[in-house]
């Protein structure tokens, strides 16, 4: 290992929301209960709010609580909240990215200039980047170009509020560089966070991106009555697909990756509970229109999916994801949920 390697690590986390929160818990911890690898400071980056007249960052240096967005769980006193990005990623070693994708790009830049040359970002935001021109992004990816660092991922079944409440699971990591593998271990292992590291980041990212598609055809399933089988048959077609859409934009015929927690466990976790499946289920029973207009237009929910419905011809293949809802008036809402693949 090079000297870079064997220093003692800075750390600090991008993000305070529910699943920031929660992996600040594990962060805080593993890193003041190993000195000999971390230094004992974690600086997180908080959007300052103001809660029944206190600034957020105050409450969470006060209490050791996200009264907001995690509430009634403690984190570590070490853990420190600051309202300044640049502040929080300053001298920092490995960067923990946790917040919303459409603010990736925007709090990249404003880091750009105090980024440690040389230092690991670590994303563990779900979802693809829609950018003008360029299409889909990974965010790792955005991270990495912005920044000009190595990304890793972490991806998996990892419900925020069940982490912080130390129910067991699993989670996945990716990461080019094996040098790296054994400190992000040391950083996110415990008892009930089980991690794993390899080597497929565009991989695992995919996978996070594209099981909250499948999870809001569970959730349609759900809100249409439908049981267990029908739900089976969304969450096995869909991961039918997710293989496929890797293969095509990724160019990967890694399906090893499928079988880690990013892959299948996440998938089945989504499909039974998280923001998605709730979606697709308030969609079916809230009984509005998806549409400005009085008639449904093909598609028109999948804009609300953003790339949950998509087309696309590579070689002899075609595949397509479609929902269709229509509403007739107050009498009754009918949803076809049909899938495609075409050899």
């Amino acid at each position: 290992m090079n000297a870079a390697l064997a220093a003692l690590k800075r750390v600090c986390l991008i993000g305070s929301g529910n699943w920031g929160s929660a992996i600040a818990k594990i962060v805080g911890l593993n890193v003041m209960n190993q000195p000999d690898v971390f230094e004992k400071e974690v600086l997180m980056y908080v959007y300052e709010e103001i809660i029944d007249g206190a600034k957020l960052t105050d409450i969470i240096n006060l209490e050791h609580e996200n009264v907001k967005y995690l509430p009634d769980i403690k984190i570590s006193p070490n853990v420190i909240a600051v309202p300044d990005v640049v502040q929080a990623c300053t001298n920092a070693d490995i960067l923990i990215f946790v917040l919303p994708h459409q603010f990736v790009k925007e709090t990249c830049e404003k880091m750009a200039s105090a980024v440690k040359p040389g230092a690991l970002g670590l994303s563990l935001i779900k979802g693809f980047v829609l950018t003008e021109g360029e299409g889909i992004q990974l965010v790792s990816n955005i991270i990495k170009n912005t920044l000009d660092i190595e990304t890793a991922v972490l991806m998996g079944a990892n419900l925020a509020t069940e982490v912080a409440s130390e129910m067991f699971c699993e989670t996945t990591i990716a990461c080019h560089n094996p040098e790296y593998h054994g400190i992000l271990s040391k950083l996110f292992q415990t008892p009930y966070f089980r991690v794993k590291v390899i080597e497929n980041v565009a991989g695992v990212e995919a996978c996070g991106a594209l099981k909250n598609v499948v999870g809001i055809g569970a959730g349609i399933v759900d809100g249409l009555g439908f049981g267990d089988n029908t739900k089976a048959a969304v969450i096995r077609l869909g991961l039918m697909e997710m293989m496929k859409f890797t293969k095509v934009f990724l160019e990967s015929d890694d399906i090893s990756v499928f079988f880690e927690s990013c892959g299948i466990a996440d998938l089945v976790a989504t499909c039974h509970g998280g923001r998605n499946r709730l979606l697709g289920e308030a969609v079916v029973k809230s009984m509005k229109y998806i549409c400005h207009s009085s008639y449904f237009e093909p598609f028109c929910l999948s804009r609300l999916f953003s790339a949950a419905a998509f087309s696309y011809n590579h070689s002899s293949r075609h595949m397509m994801f479609q929902v269709l809802y229509s509403h007739h008036m107050a009498k009754n809402s009918c949803l076809v949920f049909t899938y495609f693949i075409y050899e």
